[in-house]
């Protein structure tokens, strides 16, 4: 009894379960039929305001798919009413099935009616508009002829390269200012004639043409400002520049690279068992030597803004090499003799592996092949790194030295890992012989 009664409840909830999940369907597939008819009517206002667009194309054929789809919806869902009990799995997935089809409806037609509405909402505002850009086009004109005055008393204070992105500025916004009134122009032929998606195109042309000349005549009033701030910060800049030069300069002094008076060679005075990072402090050196030396005197001519930008990216550089390099030496490379027994424990290995798999010819499976010939890969790939002779080892780059360690170190886990298969194989070829022994006695 206590077996039926448990069998008679796991069927309520199951019935409870298919219950919950037809109601949730019905909902859904009323929610798409319902979202089906009101784009529908949206579409018909849209076309007879706007007349048949693309924009109401668009939301036309999205229609025709968004039918199709709930066509297919309801018909899962008549096959889930039919479905017999012991399909549950099948009756399952087309449920999931049926709501991502209602979901995709309205998740589509939402998009395409809001498009149309805010292509309908432009069209209703199209005289304001046009109104407002005739506005902005007379009051951007009204700007022309001081941003003229401001080129010309730029140009009396900065090199003509400085002013070569702003110098065409006021042309340019008056020609693109030309254009605009052409368009509105354009646009109020349209309005008057009914030909709303005509109308659109040039207001939008026009819009866009009023931004970039607004862009351009902004551009010529930011420079000056943009060219007095760097003068300002130029000077400070130098000087935070020309401490921190001097201290890497003593730095690089303390190393014995670069020679006293002569900072300009340090780059040139690295010797080679040094590591990168100081020739990377060294190389930001000459850098930041030769933006501060092109820096100009006071009362001529110049390009503040490119000086203060490449000032700025030299002093970084030579900031960013320095941390790296006081970063190398609070860890400092492993001796060289490390270099020496990793790259020898490889040849080793190398040597045990090679031995081992030419005594015994035809016995050994491809495995170890595979992996003896990944480690003398990696062993040539160090031949050519170091060279032919070991001595050579002692002059690899210090900042390189844990590299090669660890590219030999993996050479020689192939070369044992290669004989250990070799081995295994050898194992396996002696028990094979010793069954086939026993079997023929």
């Amino acid at each position: 009894m206590a077996g039926f009664w448990a069998g008679r409840r796991r069927g309520a909830s199951e019935l409870e379960a298919r219950g919950a999940e037809a109601k949730r369907v019905g909902s859904a597939l009323f929610a798409a039929d319902e979202r089906i008819r009101l784009a529908a009517e949206e579409l018909g206002f849209a076309e007879a305001e706007l007349g048949a667009d693309a924009a109401t194309a668009r939301t036309a054929a999205m229609l025709v798919v968004a039918r199709d789809r709930l066509n297919e919806a309801f018909r899962l869902n008549r096959l889930n009413r039919d479905a017999m009990p012991a399909a549950a799995d099948e009756v399952r997935a087309r449920t999931v099935r049926i709501l991502e089809l209602c979901e995709w409806i309205e998740r589509a037609l939402d998009e395409q009616t809001s498009a149309l509405a805010e292509r309908m909402a432009r069209g209703r505002r199209a005289p304001e508009a046009i109104t407002g850009l005739r506005v902005d086009v007379e009051r951007l004109r009204a700007r022309i002829p001081p941003a003229r005055d401001t080129l010309a008393r730029l140009a009396a204070r900065y090199a003509r390269e400085a002013l070569a992105d702003v110098a065409s500025g006021p042309a340019e916004a008056a020609r693109y200012l030309g254009f605009a009134e052409h368009t509105l122009v354009v646009a109020g032929r349209r309005l008057e004639t009914g030909e709303r998606e005509a109308m659109m195109v040039a207001l939008e042309a026009s819009a866009r043409s009023v931004r970039r000349a607004e862009t351009l005549l902004d551009a010529v009033d930011g420079f000056e400002i943009a060219a007095l701030r760097a003068e300002t910060e130029l000077g400070e800049l130098a000087a935070d520049a020309r401490r921190d030069l001097a201290a890497a300069l003593a730095e690089l002094r303390a190393r014995g690279v670069a020679p006293s008076g002569s900072p300009a060679l340090a780059a040139a005075s690295v010797a080679a068992p040094v590591g990168s990072r100081t020739r990377a402090i060294a190389d930001a050196v000459v850098g930041l030597e030769a933006a501060l030396a092109a820096l100009p005197a006071a009362g001529v001519d110049t390009d503040p803004i490119g000086h203060l930008d490449r000032l700025r990216e030299a002093h970084a550089a030579l900031g960013a090499a320095v941390a790296a390099g006081r970063e190398r030496a609070s860890h400092p490379a492993p001796p060289a003799r490390h270099v020496h027994h990793a790259v020898a424990d490889a040849d080793r290995q190398l040597d045990l592996a090679r031995d081992a798999m030419a005594a015994h010819p035809g016995r050994i499976g491809a495995a170890a092949f595979a992996r003896l010939a990944e480690s003398e890969h990696l062993r040539i790939d160090l031949g050519h790194y170091l060279g032919s002779s070991a001595s050579e080892v002692s002059v690899v780059d210090l900042d390189h030295r844990e590299r090669v360690i660890e590219v030999a170190r993996r050479a020689a886990a192939l070369a044992a890992e290669a004989l250990q298969l070799a081995r295994h194989d050898l194992e396996g070829d002696r028990r094979r012989g010793r069954s086939y022994v026993e079997a023929v006695r």
